[in-house]
């Protein structure tokens, strides 16, 4: 078997060592291995001279943080951050160990090659590449790892800002996960570079209504389970309209851009089905989204429950979260209780201006002729609980991707996996705008 020329690369290795690192975390408080990875990462951070502060939102759920000073003291500080935790993985639909961090088809594969271990290798190689060589950021980097990101931030990022925020002092904005990777569209790469993203509403719909024997003939309008069953599917049938922010209008104009269309003359839910495997992202970046994750009821076989819970990730536009819920409300019916289990806010960054300048010239340097469309992230990342601190967040974790490959389906997919060359490029540009920025 020929040995793939990067398998040694650092950036490589320190992608398998992580995904190695077993970092579940199921939500609702319970979790493993981010202590483990936050060891790990500190270790590495120590070994450049820098001062890692380590600390706990609850036992060993373990976030930390690292400062390098930049060149000119002027200007304020970024905040590069990751998290370490991921999302849980079924041995059984895998096709390899997910956290084997196996090296297969020029790919790194393992629950967290996606989201986000391999970012977070790429900061931290990137970072050690930099300092070996005697060279320093242009401005203070403020280096974050977050333990309980796929729960809403609830024990990581969000903690910290509440708790520490003095750690985030003096900086402005930020950089992340999902955005930053290529698409194609119409044959042509470009890359997608999040300045915003929608807002959470993590919910559950509930059902009640009396107990019974499981033989009786019970109407649907007295069953706990088919009332909850008429709500779900109400709600799955809402078409939610289309609703363009000041990031979707940027976005539309530069897909318009590439494609020549006139965006007067195509409607951007035609538009975004040109950009292949992101079309799904990009869809949902136009409107809010609403999807049915996880059902609970009854005791028995042959009791009729009194009572019927299902669990909906919502997904309102920046600054519509209430009118959202008030729709909710008014589609299931005033019968359904609608109790909101989280709640998060959506933000928008400029999509101009000096850090955009800066990621399209790094991407420039490393891919000439790149292009870049600002774009609005249908999930959430860590950087809504920096935005509570007034710092403006991006999505930037730059991959050159394989046109064929469907790299959107792999956040919380089954076989989850990213190139190698990928995450050897991304460090190169992360480091061109880390020195430059």
């Amino acid at each position: 078997m020929t040995t793939h020329p990067l398998a040694t690369d650092p950036t490589v290795r320190t992608t398998q060592d992580l995904i190695r690192i077993n970092t579940t975390n199921w939500g609702e408080g319970r979790s493993e291995g981010e202590q483990e990875a936050a060891e790990y990462l500190e270790a590495r951070l120590q070994r450049l001279g820098l001062k890692v502060d380590m600390f706990e939102s609850a036992p060993r759920r373990t976030s930390l943080v690292a400062r390098i000073p930049g060149r000119n003291p002027d200007k304020p500080a970024l905040v590069v951050h990751g998290h370490t935790d991921v999302v849980p993985a079924d041995p059984r639909d895998w096709s390899v160990d997910p956290f084997s961090g196996e090296l297969r088809d020029g790919c790194i594969w393992g629950r967290g090659a996606v989201d986000m271990k391999n970012m977070d290798a790429m900061i931290l190689t990137a970072v050690e590449q930099m300092l070996a060589a005697g060279q320093q950021p242009e401005r203070e980097l403020i280096i974050a790892y977050f333990a309980d990101e796929e729960d809403g931030g609830k024990l990581g990022a969000h903690w910290a800002v509440n708790n520490r925020p003095e750690l985030f002092a003096g900086a402005t904005e930020a950089i992340s996960e999902v955005g930053g990777y290529s698409i194609d569209i119409d044959g042509r790469r470009a890359y997608l570079l999040q300045t915003g993203e929608k807002a959470m509403i993590w919910f559950k719909l509930r059902a009640k209504r009396p107990a019974g024997h499981g033989s009786k003939k019970v109407a649907p309008e007295n069953n706990a389970i088919a009332v909850l069953a008429e709500a779900i599917v109400k709600l799955a049938n809402h078409e939610w309209p289309m609703r363009l922010t000041d990031t979707t209008r940027e976005m539309i104009a530069a897909l318009c851009t590439i494609t020549g269309d006139e965006p007067t003359q195509i409607s951007p839910d035609e538009l975004v089905l040109r950009a292949g495997s992101a079309a799904a992202w990009l869809t949902a970046s136009l409107r809010t989204t609403a999807n049915a994750t996880m059902l609970l009821s009854g005791y028995k076989h042959n009791v009729i429950p009194e009572e019927a819970t299902v669990a909906f990730d919502a997904r309102p536009l920046p600054g519509t979260e209430a009118d959202a819920l008030a729709e909710i409300q008014r589609i299931v019916g005033d019968d359904i209780e609608v109790e909101v289990s989280w709640q998060d806010i959506g933000a928008e960054a400029p999509v101009s201006g000096p850090l955009v300048d800066t990621a399209r010239a790094a991407l420039d340097e490393h891919d000439p002729g790149a292009i870049v469309v600002p774009y609005l992230l249908p999930a959430g990342t860590d950087n809504k609980s920096l935005a509570k601190l007034g710092i403006a967040g991006y999505g930037f974790a730059p991959l050159r991707l394989p046109a064929d490959l469907d790299f959107p389906a792999m956040f919380h997919g089954v076989d989850e996996r990213v190139p190698m060359e990928s995450v050897v490029f991304g460090r190169e540009v992360l480091a061109t705008f880390l020195r430059n920025y």
